[in-house]
């Protein structure tokens, strides 16, 4: 009933997993992944244990095919289950088992384990794979690539429903406390995989900081800002250009109050993107 990627980028220390189904919510129930563990997709009559366990066996230094074949001989109702590995090194495994409904099957690839059921055919797995490999960028990117490209050749054969994306790294979260660079999740939508895309790009623009033109600070565009900033209350001193504590102190506040705290920056520039926020929210 579903069709995941699970990859590593150990070069960028990134762990993932991508998925889509005819199932609500499936980023409730397949993906699981630790920063510098590994990555699990559980799915066809999902044993969820298998995501905890997997990762737990991986941190102890079970190897992507140890960990999977333990957590099978564990498991009574193997026959139905599905599962793909990734591990710390960047060993993969997938399995599936001689009950999943047809077609049903898996495509292994450098550092990267493809696998669906209840699909149109082997063609997705196979588009996943091609893409995936081809495609340029980060972790994100490549497995997103991959989800689009099974969606296309077909995905779930009953239909779509939801789709989710994880990557983890060390420190990725909000704010660095947790691994959890991107975990999003569609969880009702007639075009899933599409609107996914849609959600990464706004997560892309506003919170992962990896396409933001950086700004000169030079007199203008800080008496701009300051004149800006002035309209919102956050600024009670003269347009004068200068950038100074109190003007810094003004971007900080309004940064914080709209979740761009990451874009901030300690030099003599400013993140573009902050700089565009400032000026949608004060038109005039």
């Amino acid at each position: 009933m579903t069709f995941s990627i699970v990859a590593c980028d150990l070069e960028a220390g990134d762990w993932g997993v991508a998925v889509a189904s005819k199932f609500p919510a499936v980023g409730a129930v397949v993906p699981w992944a630790r920063a510098g563990v590994g990555a699990v997709a559980t799915q066809s009559w999902a044993n969820t244990s298998f995501g905890p366990r997997g990762l737990e066996l991986m941190d102890g230094g079970a190897e992507a095919n140890d960990a999977l074949r333990q957590m099978l001989d564990e498991d009574e109702g193997r026959a139905q289950r599905q599962v793909g590995v990734v591990d710390a090194q960047g060993l993969v495994a997938t399995f599936t088992g001689e009950g999943c409904m047809e077609w049903a099957g898996g495509h292994v690839g450098e550092g990267f384990a493809c696998q669906g059921n209840i699909l149109v055919g082997p063609e997705v797995v196979e588009a996943m794979a091609e893409a995936y490999e081809t495609a340029d960028g980060d972790l994100l990117d490549r497995m997103l690539a991959a989800l689009v490209a099974g969606d296309a050749a077909g995905g779930d054969r009953r239909g779509r429903q939801s789709a989710a994306i994880l990557v983890v790294r060390v420190g990725g979260g909000y704010g660095g406390y947790t691994d959890r660079y991107v975990d999003l999740r569609i969880d009702d939508h007639p075009s899933a995989v599409g609107e996914l895309s849609k959600l990464v790009d706004v997560y892309d623009r506003e919170m992962l900081v990896r396409n933001d033109p950086v700004l000169e600070l030079t007199p203008d565009l800080v008496a701009d800002l300051q004149r800006r900033l002035g309209e919102l209350g956050r600024y009670s001193g003269e347009a004068h250009g200068e950038y100074d504590a109190a003007t810094r102190a003004a971007i900080e506040g309004f940064a914080g109050e709209y979740n761009l705290e990451g874009r901030l920056r300690d030099d003599e520039l400013i993140s573009g993107l902050l700089v565009n926020e400032i000026r949608d929210v004060t038109p005039g």
